[in-house]
This record gives C-alpha cells, sequence and structure tokens, in this order.
C-alpha cells in the first residue's frame, strides 16, 4: 500500500501511462510531481487531478537536457521535498530500419529514455541517500528483452534501460532504495500517433499478447510498487514470453524473425 502525503515524481507524465499513472497515484492520496516538456499538457493533467480532489504539481522541463535536470532538482527539493518516488516513465523514438534512421533519430532516442532517467537518478538519489530512503523506478519494453526487425534504435535504447536499470541495482544493494524495472508490450497509448508509422512494425506475434490501455498499465504500475516488486509487467502472457526467452532462445528469436516487420 502506498502510504497517504508520499511524494511521487514521473516523468513524461503530460500524457500516456506517465498521466494515467499520475492520476493513479493520486487516488493514493500521494502528491504528484508531473514533469516533461509540455506545460499546456501537463497543467490539464494536474487540473484533472486536483478537480478530483487529488494533490498535483507539474515542472515543464526536457530532462534530455542535464543542465535542465539539474535546476528542475533544485526547485523540487526546494518548493516540494525529495521524492518518496521516482518514476523514469519519459520515452521516445520511431520505430525505423537503420539505414532508414536520420544519425540526429539515434542520439534522440537514446536520450531519452536512458539518458534522461540517469540524469535524474544522478541529481535526486544523493539526497535519497542522505534521506536513507527512496524507490526508483524504470521504464523499458519488452523490446530491451527481444529483438525484432524495424526498430533498431529503439530496442538498443530500451535494452540500454535494463542494463542500465541492473547497474544501479547493483549499487544499490544493501541500501534502503528500492528499485522496481516496467515493461510492457503494446499499450494502447497516443505513443502510437505520436510516432506515426511504428505500430505497423509491430512483430504479428504480437497478438498473441492481449493489448492493455493506459489506465491498465497505471494499475499495474502502482500495484506493484506498492508491493515492492522488483519487476512490473503485465498481462500473463508477457511471463510466457519471458519464459520462453529465458529457457528456449534459439525458438524464441526464429518465432521473432519470422513474425517481424518485413520491407
Amino acid at each position: 500500500m502506498i502510504k497517504r502525503d508520499k511524494v511521487v515524481l514521473i516523468t513524461g507524465a503530460s500524457s500516456g501511462i506517465g498521466a494515467a499513472t499520475a492520476r493513479e497515484f493520486a487516488k493514493t492520496g500521494a502528491l504528484v510531481i508531473l514533469v516533461a516538456r509540455n506545460a499546456t499538457n501537463l497543467q490539464k493533467v494536474v487540473d484533472e487531478i486536483t478537480e478530483n480532489g487529488g494533490k498535483a504539481k507539474y515542472y515543464a522541463a526536457d530532462v534530455s537536457d542535464y543542465k535542465q535536470v539539474q535546476e528542475l532538482a533544485i526547485q523540487v527539493e526546494k518548493e516540494v521535498g525529495i521524492p518518496d518516488i521516482l518514476m523514469n516513465n519519459a520515452g521516445k523514438g520511431e520505430w525505423r530500419f537503420i539505414d532508414e534512421t536520420p544519425y540526429e533519430e539515434v542520439a534522440e532516442t537514446m536520450a531519452v529514455p536512458y539518458f534522461a532517467s540517469f540524469y535524474m537518478v544522478k541529481a535526486f538519489l544523493p539526497a535519497m541517500q542522505k534521506r536513507n530512503s527512496g524507490h526508483i523506478v524504470n521504464m523499458t519494453s519488452i523490446a530491451g528483452f527481444i529483438a525484432f526487425a524495424g526498430a533498431t534504435a529503439y530496442i538498443a535504447s530500451r535494452i540500454a534501460m535494463v542494463g542500465f536499470h541492473n547497474a544501479l541495482s547493483a549499487d544499490l544493494h544493501g541500501s534502503n532504495i528500492k528499485t522496481s524495472l516496467v515493461y510492457f508490450a503494446k499499450v494502447e497509448s497516443d505513443y502510437w500517433q505520436n510516432n506515426p508509422g511504428s505500430e505497423e512494425r509491430l512483430p504479428t506475434s504480437q497478438s498473441l499478447i492481449p493489448i492493455i490501455s493506459t489506465e491498465k498499465a497505471a494499475k499495474v504500475i502502482v500495484k506493484g510498487i506498492a508491493k515492492g516488486k522488483r519487476k512490473i509487467a503485465a498481462p500473463f502472457m508477457i511471463f510466457v514470453l519471458n519464459f520462453f526467452i529465458k529457457y528456449f532462445p534459439g525458438i524464441t528469436r526464429w518465432i521473432m524473425n519470422k513474425t517481424s516487420y518485413k520491407k
């Protein structure tokens, strides 16, 4: 159970899973801090939360810019305090083959989520360590565990998030700061509208995994964090896929190669 008056900071919170998770956390009585670049959309989410009796505040910032992240951390600590839960949810990146991907886009796709998550943790972790408590939640994708064709930079960035999370968890082993890794397959969100051409590149094997809504994803995340789960995922077929990835990697790669998007 999430205790009332916890401070929860969520990046990428102006829409999609981030906004839905902010709304879900607000129901627990937490003070939710929303961070993203789009101030107008952030204000809409904050208004919705407060109109329903929740507590929320937003900061407009580009979390892929470490200078803005440093300024954000100073401002949040001064005005609100150190977050009890830090959720690195911001992410971007269209699905393209390597030859289709502009050079600038490679850096942008790696910057959010990976660099942004690194910057956020670096900015807030010292205060969490001094307080000797906290929970860091990192968002990736099932693409961080199994590759498929047509999304080279995207998949690499999500694998980077898995590596970052594992290394961070090792750093924090034995401390009172918890870590959780969140991942889903297809979530019905505005990501697909914001990244045109990506949805059609989903492997046809995705049909075996039920699509979930952003609201369902948010409930799974909040429930998983409340239980202190190290890995948070849904639906059940994700765990079946994980079993095959772990114990039958050759078969899994064959299936993904057969069902991947072809030019």
